[in-house]
């Protein structure tokens, strides 16, 4: 998964200053400010709707000041334009990583069976699970907590399963898989320390390291999947520049042709191979 920090949830129109109790706002503002959050007025208004009262707000206000992720805070963050749930302890969804759902789109069909390994809260399956129907989604973690916080979003609109990659997959879906994506870790291991702190301290180990050159997770869904594939079936991982060389020899040497998907705006690269 992505080194960046989280993106922050959208705040809703509207002005801190034009709630009631204004100078109360205008204090979370300046404490927000002093304990350098660079959107401070933004994180301020969604604080202020999140809090039943002046004791509520306190409390939140005192978390974010020291340190911990809004997303966590607030226990949701913004993806897709969906609100997804975010427990502590599990992976907070990037914005860059709406690429991934974007590609996974391109040249659907009805019924299309999506595999989404290294889950984490279940963000990516969400967003397709609402924008395109039907399809039958499965979904995978490693990590209990993030498996917990996945079915909590993918209620009634997918399968999520605990265990490593395609394995716990069940047999009869070899062969008929259309899509097969995932945001698993890519920070090399001695780049852990310089992730800024609200991944590093907030967020688990196993969602952001990939092991020495970063690529141990990827090479190893890119290995795994084609067996899992329908005819054409295609395989969609998040990855950096610098890594993407290395992504699409794997992709090539499992028998995928592979080309690199870039968006800007986003600031978001994914890796797509298609089988034959």
């Amino acid at each position: 998964m992505s080194a960046d920090r989280p993106a922050r949830p959208e705040s809703r129109p509207g002005s801190v200053a034009a709630r009631p109790g204004a100078p109360t706002a205008v204090g979370v503002v300046a404490r927000l400010r002093a304990a350098g959050c660079v959107f401070a007025e933004d994180e301020a208004r969604l604080l202020l709707a999140a809090a039943e009262d002046a004791g509520a707000l306190e409390a939140l206000v005192a978390r974010r000041v020291g340190g911990e992720p809004l997303e966590r805070v607030l226990g949701w963050a913004e993806f897709c334009g969906l609100r997804i749930a975010v427990e502590p302890g599990v992976f907070v969804p990037r914005r860059r990583t709406e690429l991934l759902v974007t590609e996974a789109r391109r040249g659907w069909h009805a019924g299309a069976v999506v595999v989404d390994l290294c889950c984490g809260s279940g963000a990516v399956g969400a967003a397709l699970a609402a924008a395109v129907a039907p399809l039958e989604l499965h979904a995978v973690d490693v990590d209990p907590a993030a498996v917990r916080c996945a079915r909590r979003n993918l209620a009634g609109r997918g399968h999520v399963y605990t265990g490593d990659l395609l394995a716990p997959l069940p047999e009869r879906l070899r062969g008929r898989v259309d899509v097969v994506i995932a945001n698993a870790p890519y920070v090399p291991t001695d780049a852990l320390a310089l992730l800024p702190p609200e991944a590093r301290l907030y967020e688990p180990r196993a969602a952001l390291d990939g092991g020495p050159d970063g690529l141990d997770v990827l090479r190893r869904v890119v290995t795994k999947a084609p067996r899992w594939l329908s005819p054409g079936g295609r395989v969609l991982v998040e990855t950096s520049e610098r890594q993407a060389p290395a992504v699409v020899a794997a992709m090539e040497a499992a028998h995928l042709r592979a080309r690199v998907v870039r968006d800007e705006d986003l600031g978001g690269l994914v890796v797509a191979g298609r089988g034959e």
